[in-house]
């Protein structure tokens, strides 16, 4: 199955989980998502589910924040970005 076919069709795909709770990532997800062995991932738990994505470095988190289109509902001062930056991406 070739990457193109795979992300724009969301085909569904199931894994089990190993004995150490591994799952593999299927390689057109790999390729689609860049990642590599050594890559760092993170796992965000939303409802009943969970979402798999790359993590981004400090400036690709402060680039998309910066040209995010919607507004914000309040005020974010630089010491919250900062806070939420080390947070979520353990910098410093």
């Amino acid at each position: 199955m070739s990457n193109s076919s795979l992300i724009p069709n969301k085909e569904v795909l199931l894994r089990a989980i190993g004995e150490k709770g591994q799952v593999v990532v299927p390689k057109d997800i790999r390729d689609h998502l860049h990642l590599k062995p050594g890559s760092t991932v993170v796992f965000e738990v939303r409802g009943d589910g969970v979402i798999l994505r790359p993590e981004k470095t400090g400036k690709e988190f402060v680039d998309q924040f910066c040209t995010t289109r919607r507004k914000l509902r309040k005020p974010v001062s630089i010491k919250q970005i900062k806070k939420t930056i080390e947070e979520q991406h353990g910098v410093r």
